[in-house]
């Protein structure tokens, strides 16, 4: 019988003390001022841009203009009671060609932002790179070409030299499967590529630049730094048991999975990965050494989780359904996986139209922290969308946010309670913002934002977040009064 199963029904989940309450955000999706102050186009502005691309045209110039608000910014995340903000730095805001010199107002303003957030108690935790890659660094080839790995470690050490005096945790990449896969694979994010072997390069010059990031950040941040990734880790499943289906999980947890997990953690890949997308690539760009260089060291590895993966074989000749995981594209963002279907369970559901199914949070947790005992975890992304509404109280009550993110919680603790090191958690997002490819459709965020007047208003569920935030305890829903 589990510590779950004998918890009397009127205990409070409590979490260990230290644990890190945050929420997090990505530079393109909130922060506007495009070309302000020296700023140049970024992948996803010109992704954006480009007609058919993005909803209904929008485009990140605006954003929620946090450039121009970010005081107002963090004086809400003091009132939610957050101990720590998870934000990414805009590449081509402090570097706009990706190589060479700084422009110092691009580093004034995260200067500015890390100083606000210091005074009022609240961790920065920098993420150097959330898929906004400079748009002249893809014109020479982008990820899938190695300089850029050797360009993004130079970065790192510029970014650590600016503010390595005030930030002491910092994330190298955020979600390289997407920036790998679903830029250059699927081509339904920027920069729109649909060409297998590249999306298999981007992975491995990822791969590479993470570790040569590390490398950068080692020799320039002062001792204590803590420094990590955030993989967007699939916890994947077989839709039967049986064993085409285990093999599809299997191929599925390879290309999801093992080809961050391998390199970065166990300073190599594994050789499956080789074998099954050998009629792709004989992956000659990976050169000696490259494997070890990726493992560098870590202090912790952020984990985001939204839904479980259901997969399936498809038999030769058999219809494939349309649903492919990520996106519904014509192209794959799963090389090597051709044969595979994939399943979205029944029940409840957010506005993404992903399952809510917090039993995968909990078991990737375990799993991970049974595999790296000595890695603690932290939560780097958890939230959910849902078609919020603002009341005729001007109030926004998004009750099934609130329960969204309760449950996660709970699987969370269950995960701790089971042996599970996990030092923090982050809500996706603070604010409502640009979405990606659904543009201003879909709202993760705690904050509403009324786009036409930028106005921030939290919303119910973040009214109950503060409550857990400030006494890292999980009251239920609806007690945050």
């Amino acid at each position: 019988m589990t510590a779950s199963e004998t918890r009397p029904l009127t205990a409070v989940r409590r979490f260990p003390s230290g644990f890190l309450w945050g929420a997090a955000t990505a530079a393109y999706q909130i922060e506007g001022a495009a070309a302000e102050d020296g700023r140049t186009p970024s992948i996803w502005d010109t992704f954006s841009h480009t007609p058919g691309k993005v909803f209904e045209g929008h485009t990140g110039d605006v954003a929620v203009d946090h450039y121009h608000r970010f005081r107002e910014d963090v004086r809400l995340m003091s009132e939610l009671g957050l101990n720590a903000y998870r934000f990414s730095v805009s590449w081509s805001r402090v570097q706009p060609t990706g190589r060479g010199p700084v422009v110092q107002k691009g580093l004034d303003f995260y200067r500015r932002l890390v100083d606000e957030l210091l005074a009022a108690g609240i961790e920065p935790a920098l993420t150097l790179y959330h898929w906004d890659l400079p748009q002249e660094l893809e014109d020479a080839g982008g990820w899938p070409e190695r300089a850029t790995a050797e360009r993004f470690a130079a970065y790192a050490g510029l970014m650590a030299d600016a503010l390595g005096d005030r930030v002491s945790r910092w994330t190298t990449l955020n979600e390289p499967w997407c920036s790998a896969f679903l830029g250059y694979g699927s081509g339904v994010h920027a920069p729109g590529r649909t060409d297998p072997v590249a999306a298999l390069r981007a992975a491995h010059h990822l791969n590479l630049g993470h570790g040569l990031a590390v490398q950068a950040l080692r020799s320039t941040l002062p001792a204590g730094a803590q420094l990590a990734v955030s993989l967007n880790l699939h916890e994947v499943r077989p839709l039967t048991p049986s064993a085409e289906d285990r093999e599809a999980a299997r191929r599925i947890d390879t290309v999801g999975n093992e080809v961050w997990l391998g390199p970065m953690l166990d300073g190599r890949y594994p050789r499956e990965l080789f074998a099954d997308t050998a009629h792709l690539t004989d992956w000659g760009f990976v050169r000696a050494g490259d494997e070890a260089t990726a493992g560098q060291p870590l202090d912790w590895l952020g984990i985001n989780y939204y839904t479980p993966t259901v997969v399936s074989r498809v038999a030769d000749g058999e219809p494939k359904p349309q649903d492919d995981g990520h996106g519904n594209s014509a192209f794959s963002p799963w090389p090597g996986a051709d044969d595979v279907a994939f399943h979205q369970a029944d029940g409840a559901r957010t506005a993404m139209g992903w399952p809510v199914d917090p039993s995968g949070l909990e078991e990737l947790l375990t799993r991970i922290s049974a595999r790296y005992p000595e890695l603690p975890l932290v939560v780097s992304e958890n939230g959910a969308a849902y078609e919020d509404v603002v009341g005729a109280d001007g109030a926004v009550h998004d009750p099934e946010r609130a329960a969204y993110v309760h449950a996660h919680l709970e699987a969370l603790h269950r995960a701790v309670e089971a042996g599970a090191v996990v030092r923090g958690y982050f809500l996706w997002s603070l604010l409502d913002n640009f979405e990606w490819a659904y543009g201003y459709a879909k709202r993760f965020g705690a904050v509403h934002v009324d786009y036409a007047t930028l106005r921030r208003t939290p919303k119910s569920s973040a009214r109950w977040y503060a409550r857990v935030a400030r006494s890292g305890e999980l009251h239920a829903p609806g007690s945050e009064g």
